[in-house]
């Protein structure tokens, strides 16, 4: 196996006016192709922190970030959203999906993103909202589906381009019970059928149990 992500003593320090407020000390984490790993920790830990550094959508204030052995310090913005869109896959806990377009149009946005050819995007989304069992909402706007719904929607935009990892913060948190298990079970199976890692930030430590490897983050400090 192959590093996808991996984060050398990265910490992440906040200004909050005279006061300096260290979130995250000298992390260091490696998720490997295919690997599973849950982040778990009490609220305002720094879960959702870390999972941003990771993505590149912040930067950290010590250390650095490698994403297919990329160092992101090294990249522009432009070449880090190339990177995140061809490596990367998001899932949030609301499912921030476009309101004004249908649910294909939802999935196909990362592959149109990429520059391919519509007709093209179009099947695949097709293919992957069958895979999640929304083959007959793909017209359908976000407004038209459940709260279940739409967050497998935006499952399925997390993955339509077979991305090397996906990043879930709290992707369960929004939903009740049978939806939150059920969504769940939907990003462990894409996650074997498409051999794509997955790290899963929840507070639900049963979520985090059945995952490969579990991290919690306490005092700004990772371990396990």
């Amino acid at each position: 196996m192959s590093a996808v992500i991996r984060a050398e003593n990265i910490s992440k320090t906040f200004a909050e006016g005279p006061l300096h407020v260290d979130v995250l000390k000298d992390i260091n984490l490696v998720v490997e192709q295919g690997e599973r790993v849950a982040i778990v920790g009490a609220s305002g830990a720094g879960k959702s922190t870390l999972l941003h550094l990771l993505a590149g959508l912040d930067t950290p204030t010590g250390g650095r970030v490698l994403v297919a052995d990329q160092d992101l310090a090294g990249l522009n913005e432009r070449q880090k959203g190339r990177l995140r869109n061809e490596m990367l896959g998001f899932v949030y806990q609301f499912h921030h999906l476009l309101p004004e377009f249908t649910a294909l149009e939802n999935v196909a946005m990362p592959l149109l993103i990429a520059r391919m050819a519509p007709r093209s995007a179009a099947e695949e989304a097709r293919e992957m909202l069958r895979r999640v069992g929304l083959a007959d909402r793909a017209a359908h706007k976000p407004a038209e589906l459940s709260g279940g719904e739409r967050q497998r929607v935006a499952i399925a935009r997390a993955v339509v381009h077979r991305p090397r990892c996906v990043l879930a913060d709290e992707p369960t948190g929004n939903l009740d019970s049978h939806n939150a298990h059920a969504a769940f079970a939907l990003l462990l199976e894409l996650n074997q059928s498409l051999g794509t890692s997955l790290v899963l930030v929840t507070h639900d430590r049963m979520l985090a149990a059945a995952m490969d490897r579990v991290g919690t983050i306490e005092d700004g400090v990772l371990t396990g």
